[in-house]
């Protein structure tokens, strides 16, 4: 259910510009993005998880707040990451 070490190493590659950057605001909103489809499509199969929404409530949470940040800071970098990652806003 958590994600893998390649899977966050090509993340992190991808959105990072180097394997070392895993700070960049753009691979933490990227990771954020790939735990919550994984969480959703867990939800879809367990209804009745809630601990598990509560978690997925908590991770969208931090997701826009980092959105926000980036919206503020880099308002081109911030367009990219949306059409990336294919999030509405």
């Amino acid at each position: 259910m958590s994600l893998t070490k390649e899977q966050i190493q090509s993340v992190v590659e991808k959105f990072g510009g180097s394997e070392k950057n895993t700070g960049k605001t753009e691979v933490q909103i990227a990771l954020l993005t790939q735990r919550i489809t994984e969480l959703t499509e867990h939800l879809k199969n367990h209804k009745k998880d809630h601990s598990s929404r509560r978690g997925l409530l908590k991770l969208v949470g931090q997701r826009r707040r980092l959105l926000r940040y980036l919206k503020g800071k880099d308002l081109e970098g911030y367009r990219a990451l949306l059409s990336e990652l294919n999030l509405r806003k």
